[in-house]
């Protein structure tokens, strides 16, 4: 029986590169609960990160909730980080996903 692994091609450009052309946004370091709703595709977590100030690190945050939709955050992928590494047996490089909706104080 053979294996079939999947996963995300590295792109070109580095984490830091993609953040540099962000001037809102959050780098999201943790999700934080199930919250997928696969007949919908409505997508909501808690999350945790750094804010992101034209392309700079701002300050962390956390308590705060990510959503969206499954099918506008594939369609909404922008790029894709150059920082694939194979570790363990879950792992992805940085992507940057446009347009999702950030909550919390």
């Amino acid at each position: 029986m053979a294996l079939a692994i999947s996963f995300l091609e590295k792109g070109l450009r580095n984490p830091r590169e993609i953040i540099a052309d962000i001037k809102l946004g959050l780098y999201v370091f943790d999700l934080i609960g199930f919250g997928v709703n696969l007949v919908t595709g409505d997508f909501s977590r808690g999350a945790s990160g750094i804010w992101i100030e034209n392309g700079e690190f701002a300050y962390p945050v956390e308590e705060i909730t990510v959503g969206g939709n499954l099918k506008h955050m594939l369609n909404n992928i922008s790029e894709i980080g150059n920082d694939l590494a194979f570790r363990s047996s879950i792992t992805a490089p940085t992507i940057r996903i446009d347009g999702m909706t950030i909550a919390g104080e």
